[in-house]
């Protein structure tokens, strides 16, 4: 079951085809994660204003609701990051921070997973793709609990949220293209060592595999983030720029006697 989301997010112009924001988000992202692998801390810090130049330059493309979700999902996932990267320390980027480039990356992640969505080839397939997506992410869930030198317990974990969002989430195609791009990004930022997951989690109790094979499930949350509180964050926007009426004092009304003398 899949339900439509309250506000559509449909783009402004239609002259960019979705398939281009997926090649340049991958494009972008993919370079700036190739340069940061031994890249100083001051060039890392040059590829975070770059990655913030590109999505800005996406979003002032696109509807107001788009911008409104994807700045949602950067602020929702910053606060991820800073929770679990220097405090719990579940991850830990190159050094020990939270890179300048992740906050809008998070941002072009998004676009990128919705832009999958919107392809013509997923949307005339979506119960297959969804089917491609649910038995892919599932065998490589099976053998992160199962074969992996690392056990995988939170990539397994993950995964079923992956499936329920697929199931019940208020867009599908955006949760397909997440796994798609999600994955991807995962495969190759820990394989340039830009971040590596710790072996457990906190607790000691929870193991997790480097990348998790369910990381989509996880990020789901973002979108999932995004699709819900975009109705009630434009519809305040929309409160605030409304202009005051002043309603001019009325005339004093004559009495019944006005006129006479």
């Amino acid at each position: 079951m899949t339900l439509t989301p309250t506000v559509p997010a449909t783009p402004r112009r239609t002259s960019r085809a979705p398939a281009t924001y997926v090649w340049v988000v991958l494009v972008t992202i993919t370079s700036v994660l190739v340069v940061d692998a031994s890249a100083s801390l001051a060039v890392q810090r040059l590829l975070g204003i770059l990655t913030w130049a590109v999505l800005l330059l996406l979003l002032a493309r696109e509807s107001s609701v788009v911008r409104v979700q994807t700045l949602i999902v950067v602020v929702f996932a910053t606060a991820v990051e800073y929770t679990f990267s220097p405090l719990l320390q579940v991850y830990v980027y190159r050094f020990d921070n939270v890179p300048m480039y992740v906050p809008p990356g998070h941002g072009l992640v998004y676009l990128a997973a919705w832009s999958v969505g919107r392809l013509a080839f997923v949307k005339a397939n979506e119960r297959v793709c969804t089917a491609l997506v649910i038995l892919a992410g599932g065998a490589w869930a099976a053998y992160g609990i199962t074969l992996a030198d690392r056990p995988d317990t939170l990539g397994a974990f993950w995964y079923l949220c992956l499936v329920g969002f697929l199931w019940w989430g208020p867009s599908r195609g955006l949760y397909i293209g997440a796994f798609v791009v999600v994955s991807y990004l995962e495969v190759v930022g820990t394989a340039l060592g830009t971040w590596q997951w710790r072996p457990v989690d906190p607790t000691g109790l929870v193991s997790i595999g480097n990348p998790p094979s369910g990381a989509a499930g996880g990020y789901g949350w973002f979108d999932l983030a995004a699709l819900l509180a975009a109705p009630p964050v434009l519809a305040w926007i929309s409160r605030v720029r409304r202009p005051v009426r002043r309603d001019h004092p009325a005339a004093p009304a004559a009495g019944p006697a006005a006129g006479r003398r």
